[in-house]
């Protein structure tokens, strides 16, 4: 309270002082085209005030003593201008709209003409200020310093937001299904098979120009999000003609020159592709009855077509290496200014980790181990990705775009299993064999019209596409007798009867979503379109065509006879062609797949909104908005050869908003804002189809019955803009949930089964705190150069599943689930951390052009899995993870930067709650009923990286 006292004392005082001031604001543009420019230099004369004009190309000057000044305007490359006698009165406001004018011709193949900035700090830090609901953002000038390799290490900066699995986006504590993700404003299609998530890691930094997060909801946005709506603008066109070429070679000590187990696969396996022998035969039978129905001699027949590619080589592994190459054109064709933007992107890494994981018995004491292993796991990862922007400026008025994004990224992962199963006596030895492929494109062409100064009209259409592929995903599982050790032979393979996805066989996966988009905006000034705070209405319509196949099959291999003989050969022999024959003491095959394990999803939406904003004088804003959804969602299925409709959903969503922000003064606002919006399940957590996690030994199937989830939202913010580049800022938040969707872990006597349902209610609420500190007037010159930014995010969930949840059994069928003594009726929202913090200091030396900076990112435990009355919840432990970047400029050409992630290397470790309390006590190897119990537990490895970039020409866009 004395603090709150004091700032309220501290603001009265400075309210008085202002009312012997007065204020200076404005706008500049460019002579010609009229567009704005930003980042102008606005001076006034014979004093120390002044400003820079925003993305708007809007300054203003506070606090300026009455009188009469010269007002001098500068920007590089064009002329300067005097203003003259500028009057400034007591308690008044001064307004001045002007434009300059270019130096001359002999500039114009290394200037920019009229091209707006929107990746720098200060260019984000104003769009975030005058955007009406409350957002936050990166640009892509703080993500070269950081030297984050893709959006999903950059955007962990962003406040609010920590990331899972090094890929998927949580926002306010809640996981990757309540977040909404758009490139370049076209909403885009999960990426993952299993959940609603956006894969971040397939979006290379180089090619982003800004991401903004909105953490409040308005008729603009995509009603579909609870945590935020995720924009991430590509750069769109270049200053001037360049080429840059990047080369980065990274060294990870626990992974780069050691030796690692690994499979072959055959193709451009350089490029993530595949060769042909690693797809299912085109004669193979197309339903698992009629193969199944043959001899166990035709069945070997067929089995003896898939190649003998079990064997494992070991390797030395190579540095990483990746690959940049950026080049930018301008030019004209007559009145018509042609630009073009490509960057080409390839990387291959790799990642090694022993990894400790242990199931329990979960009785009555703590560490009561029930299966352990190590599993000896190695990762090669490569992507290739292109960026591909045209940009054709036909006048001020009429701007035409094309803009392409493509990426590919292949993982080969090879995981070799030791350990035993301890209550049934056996040693095992489990072998991972996957190679997954994820490629995404958009492509997009869009429009901005200006009809008047009153009136502008933008539009999209845009084509997507989705493909992930698990081609021959093979895995086996080998035990002995305890106690064995010393006989290798002594190992065998188990073969059971009818395949499953424990022991030995063989997956095949292929996913293709296509999205058709089409969207138009528009907006009205009413009144003069000059005034700093005119009246506007916007509108728009979202059109979104959807489809996806996914098909799946699994293939079991089975013994005749006894074939211990063959079982007992090692992995790279007891598969060869002799050893499958279909006869006595051979091997056959078995397909294990069922009808349900293929599905086709179909998603029509449309969407339509109206939003204004209405000024209570300068100081207070009003925008009140209304967007309409509607959405036809269907799955379908083929079952007993019938084609059947499981899922029809058809709902309209009404979502009204509200945003208001008043202004204490020129840099301070308060904001308020409230929205409803819903959380739609995605096509996989819908369909009934069984998908096994090897790594987790967990079994994840999808729930027809699921409800759409309705989220009421509201926020409140102050924030204050010291300077254009700095910003401090506290936001209260809080969420009520209707129907929300959850993992809910199936009660079976054996493994684990997770699915999908919806809990009766939940709650979200929190705050967070973000500081953007430069010290400009410090006496130091090391402090001049330093800048701080920090966030810091406290958050509290409960989730409330009722006294029922309906969810499918083991068989498929969907039943209701008492959870009286099976579950929790309340816990956390699984993924939600209860803190988040990131700070960073960024050192800038524009004289020596060094940079440096230090960065540092943790999260509170955090649910990984839900657990019930047989297996307790596991939880994701805190992590402190330190990087370090430094980086060199020589001549403007050439760039050196050296960057070491994750110094601290501290253990990934996921602990399960045995004693359930709803927290990780820290002795988790004592045998006593409150200890707590280590699930996984491995270390990734620091990371050094070394990256030259060289720069062909001149350039002034960020690389």
């Amino acid at each position: 309270m004395k603090k709150i006292s004091l700032i309220i004392f501290l603001l009265t005082l400075s309210i008085g002082a202002f009312a012997q001031k007065g204020t200076i604001r404005g706008s500049v543009k460019d002579a010609k085209t009229k567009e704005a420019l930003i980042g102008c230099t606005v001076r006034i004369d014979g004093t120390q005030l002044g400003s820079t004009t925003d993305i708007e190309g809007n300054f203003s000057v506070a606090n300026v003593p009455a009188g009469n000044y010269n007002i001098v305007i500068s920007y590089v490359s064009y002329k300067n201008k005097s203003l003259a006698n500028v009057r400034i009165e007591s308690g008044n406001t001064t307004v001045i709209d002007t434009e300059l004018e270019e130096e001359g011709k002999s500039l114009q193949e290394v200037v920019i003409r009229a091209t707006r900035a929107t990746n720098t700090e200060i260019a984000v830090i104003s769009e975030i200020k005058q955007l009406k609901p409350i957002a936050v953002g990166l640009s892509a000038q703080q993500i070269v310093k950081s030297q984050d390799r893709d959006a999903a290490a950059a955007i962990r900066r962003v406040p609010g937001v920590s990331i899972v699995d090094n890929r998927f986006v949580m926002v306010r504590g809640l996981g990757s299904r309540y977040n909404s993700v758009l490139i370049n404003d076209v909403i885009t299609p999960s990426t993952e098979v299993d959940t609603r998530s956006f894969s971040f890691d397939l979006v290379p930094s180089n090619i982003i120009d800004r991401m903004i997060v909105y953490k409040s909801g308005s008729a603009e946005l995509p009603g579909d999000f609870a945590g935020g709506a995720i924009k991430i603008y590509t750069k769109r066109r270049p200053d001037q003609n360049f080429m840059d070429v990047g080369f980065t070679v990274g060294y990870r000590p626990m992974t780069t020159l050691n030796d690692a187990q690994t499979h072959s696969r055959s193709g451009l396996n350089w490029l993530g592709l595949w060769g042909a022998d690693q797809q299912i035969p085109s004669s193979f039978p197309s339903k698992a009855a009629t193969f199944n129905n043959q001899s166990a001699l035709q069945r070997a027949a067929y089995a003896r077509l898939l190649p003998n590619s079990w064997g494992l080589n070991t390797v030395t592994v190579s540095p990483d290496v990746r690959l940049a190459l950026n080049m930018g054109r301008r030019f004209d064709i007559g009145n018509i200014r042609v630009s073009n933007l490509t960057s080409i992107n390839y990387s291959m890494t790799h990642q090694s980790a022993n990894v400790n994981f242990n199931l329990y018995q979960n009785g009555l004491t703590a560490n009561d181990l029930f299966e352990q292993y190590t599993d000896n796991s190695y990762a090669r990862q490569t992507r290739l990705g292109l960026l591909h922007n045209w940009t054709l400026r036909f006048s001020p008025s009429f701007i035409l775009e094309w803009k392409t994004l493509f990426n590919q990224l292949g993982n080969t992962e090879t995981v070799v299993r030791n350990g035993q199963k301890v209550v049934d006596g056996y040693d095992v030895r489990s072998y991972s064999e996957r190679f997954e492929n994820r490629s995404i494109l958009t492509t997009q062409v869009s429009g901005e019209h200006t009809l008047n100064e009153l009136t502008k009209l933008t539009w999209i259409a845009g084509y997507g596409y989705t493909g992930r592929w698990e081609p021959d995903w093979k895995r086996v599982r080998y035990q002995r007798a305890a106690g064995s050790s010393g006989n290798e032979s002594s190992y065998q393979i188990a073969a059971p009867v009818d395949p499953n996805p424990i022991d030995v066989g063989r997956f095949y996966s292929k996913l293709g979503e296509r999205v058709a988009t089409f969207a138009a905006n528009g907006e009205h000034t009413f009144g003069n379109p000059a005034d700093r705070e005119p009246n506007r209405i916007r509108f728009g319509v979202y059109g979104e065509k959807k489809d996806r196949d996914y098909s799946a099959r699994f293939y079991g291999y089975n013994t005749i006879g006894n074939a211990s003989a063959i079982t007992q050969q090692d992995i790279s022999s007891v598969f060869a062609l002799q050893n499958i024959t279909g006869q006595d003491g051979g091997l056959s095959l078995r397909d294990g797949t069922k009808d349900l394990d293929s599905y086709q999803g179909l998603n029509n939406y449309g969407a339509a909104y109206v939003t204004g904003d209405v000024y209570f004088g300068p100081k207070a804003n009003l925008t009140l908005g209304f967007r309409g959804e509607y959405n036809d969602q269907g799955l379908k299925a083929t079952v007993s050869n019938t084609n059947r409709r499981l899922v029809n959903n058809k709902i309209f969503s009404p979502l009204p908003s509200l945003n208001f922000t008043y202004k204490l003064d020129d840099k301070q606002n308060l904001r308020f804002a409230f929205s409803s919006t819903v959380n739609r399940a995605e096509f996989r957590e819908l369909a009934p189809f069984s998908y096994f996690d090897f790594n987790l030994l967990a079994d994840v199937r999808g729930n027809t019955a699921l409800k759409t989830a309705n989220i009421q939202n509201v926020d409140a913010k102050w924030e204050l803009y010291p300077t254009p580049n700095e910003l401090i800022s506290i936001t209260a938040f809080y969420k009520h949930f209707t129907n929300p969707i959850e993992t809910f872990l199936l009660p079976t006597g054996n493994g684990l089964a997770y699915t999908f349902t919806n809990a009766k209610s939940a709650q979200n609420y929190g705050v967070e705190l973000e500081i953007r500190k430069g010290f400009p007037n410090a006496s130091s010159v090391f402090l001049q150069n330093l800048t701080f930014v920090g966030n810091a995010s406290f958050i509290k969930s409960r989730v409330n599943l009722g006294q029922f949840v309906t969810a499918p059994d083991l068989s498929g069928a969907t039943q209701n689930y008492d959870l009286t003594g099976v579950a929790d009726k309340e816990r956390a929202l699984a993924g939600q951390s209860p803190y988040l913090l990131n700070m960073g200091l960024y050192y800038s030396d524009p004289k020596s052009n060094w940079n440096a900076n230090l960065l540092y990112n943790v999260f509170g435990q955090r649910i990984f899995a839900v657990g019930n009355v047989n297996n307790p919840t596991v939880y994701e432990m805190p992590r402190n993870v330190v990087d370090l970047n430094i980086s060199k400029q020589f001549k403007k050409q050439l760039e050196i930067r050296l960057g070491i992630q994750d110094l601290l290397n501290q253990y990934v470790r996921f602990s399960q709650d045995f004693n359930r309390n709803g927290k990780i006590e820290s002795d988790v190897t004592s045998k006593s009923a409150n200890a707590d119990q280590d699930v996984r537990k491995f270390k990734r490895g620091s990371y050094f990286t070394l990256t030259a970039v060289y720069t062909f020409g001149r350039r002034t866009i960020i690389p």
